[in-house]
């Protein structure tokens, strides 16, 4: 039963609609841990069922390359600390990676037991198990090398960001992480679902990586605004870039700046850090538009929030969603439809949206076409999540089909702002780790 949510809010951004449509405990209940830990007798339970691979194909499929044979071994044995020192060691955010990895389409997909069985050992869980044992610990097994005496400048404090800075700072450089919103932690912090990293594990574990020493983060420094390359070139010996995608593509049809549309990195940005779940708006009829993970990620959290309908549509099939297809199911189950081969045309409304009219599209060899067919949604929220984009490119030398490239005269680049990576958290983190080894090198050679 709905809760009484007395009058409408006068929100800019979601002009007459309501918060707190549900009990304060349902949202307690619909936020908590939505993939509870296991634990020891569990964690060893779920090891015993791994076959140990000499050539491992689950480590082939990590994009951090982590030893995972042996680190589940380590757990079989009762050492999860030594298991999470392996796990660190290639993937220095391993217990955010634990959590929001798609270890359904990595790891886990190329495990010897799901192509026997189809079901894979439990990499994620074991992964997130060790770690968090050992972070509950206080245990940190890196100590930093003597002072090198160079800095480093690393703009943006997102998964890429941190880990170049701390493989950096182990090897003794001093690092100045610099970072436009009032918190470090980027897409680990402001745009995972919130019921995927509960209790603050984000900034938890921003503040473990910080214990290496030789670390300054700086909040609330925009490069462009505040810094330009040009100065970081000066005053550093070495500029990584992990800036991140701040900005969302536009969905180029009438209506979509009509008050109630908004992009979904944004709802979740702010439904991450709104301290009560019951202050924050939601419609009753919420259309996502997208087919990734903010998408699903935006739309089941509106669900969770008391939105009594809401549909996810995606332009192609749903063969092509980047959002996995265990993400995909769990939309499903939480309530969520999702249309495919569909695309927005216009947004209705009188002074706020109130509909959303869609062509059907087909998706063929010769690309995406839009067939004459329509149908029209209800919506009273629109959340925009077609992909995102840079807000700002340094030099336009820098710039290939949308994202950076590099490296260029002392400066890397890497995360969701580097050409030709994925957009996961786990690359980003490889990223910024391969980044550090170049740059150590290239300030140590000679």
């Amino acid at each position: 039963m709905e809760k009484d949510i007395g009058p409408m809010t006068n929100s800019p951004l979601t002009p007459g609609i309501a918060p707190a449509r549900l009990p304060a405990a349902t949202y307690a209940a619909n936020f908590a841990d939505h993939t509870p830990p296991l634990d020891r007798h569990e964690a060893r339970v779920a090891a015993d069922r791994c076959y140990f691979c000499h050539d491992a194909p689950c480590i082939t499929a990590c994009p951090t390359a982590i030893d995972i044979p042996l680190f589940i071994r380590q757990i079989a044995t009762g050492t999860p600390e030594a298991a999470a020192t392996t796990i660190w060691s290639q993937n220095i955010l391993g217990g955010m990676c634990a959590r929001v990895c798609p270890t359904e389409t990595l790891c886990e997909a190329a495990c010897v037991r799901e192509a026997a069985e189809g079901k894979p050992v439990e990499i994620g869980l074991l992964q997130r198990h060790a770690t968090d044992v050992a972070m509950a610990r206080g245990l940190h097994p890196f100590t930093r090398a003597a002072p090198t005496g160079k800095r480093v400048a690393v703009v943006g404090a997102g998964p890429a960001g941190l880990a170049c800075a701390h493989r950096l700072a182990l090897y003794g450089h001093d690092v100045v992480v610099l970072e436009r919103r009032p918190k470090a932690g980027g897409l680990n912090e402001y745009g995972i679902a919130s019921y995927k990293t509960t209790g603050g594990f984000a900034q938890a574990e921003v503040e473990w990586l910080l214990q290496i020493g030789g670390i300054e983060i700086r909040c609330g420094v925009e490069l462009g605004r505040d810094v330009t390359l040009d100065q970081l070139r000066s005053d550093y010996a070495a500029v990584f870039l992990g800036i991140g995608l701040a900005g969302v593509n536009a969905l180029r049809a009438a209506g979509e700046d009509l008050p109630g549309v908004r992009d979904a990195v944004d709802f979740i940005a702010e439904l991450r850090q709104i301290p009560d779940l019951a202050t924050l708006p939601v419609g009753r009829d919420v259309v996502v538009i997208g087919g990734g993970m903010t998408a699903v990620d935006a739309a089941v959290q509106s669900k969770l929030l008391g939105a009594e309908n809401v549909t996810i549509v995606y332009r192609r099939g749903p063969e092509r969603m980047s959002a996995s297809r265990y993400e995909q199911d769990h939309a499903v189950q939480a309530g969520v439809r999702i249309i495919h081969n569909a695309a927005p045309l216009r947004v209705l409304g009188e002074g706020r949206v109130s509909a959303v009219e869609f062509g059907y599209t087909s998706d063929g060899p010769a690309g995406m076409t839009l067939l004459p067919e329509t149908f029209t949604l209800k919506a009273d929220q629109v959340f925009k999540a077609i992909g995102q984009t840079l807000t700002y490119a340094p030099e336009a030398a820098m710039v290939q089909s949308g994202k950076l490239v590099g490296p260029m005269r002392n400066v890397w680049v890497g995360g969701d702002c580097a050409a030709g990576g994925e957009d996961l958290t786990v690359t980003a983190v490889a990223e910024g780790r391969d980044a550090a080894e170049a740059i150590h090198v290239a300030l140590t050679a000679g």
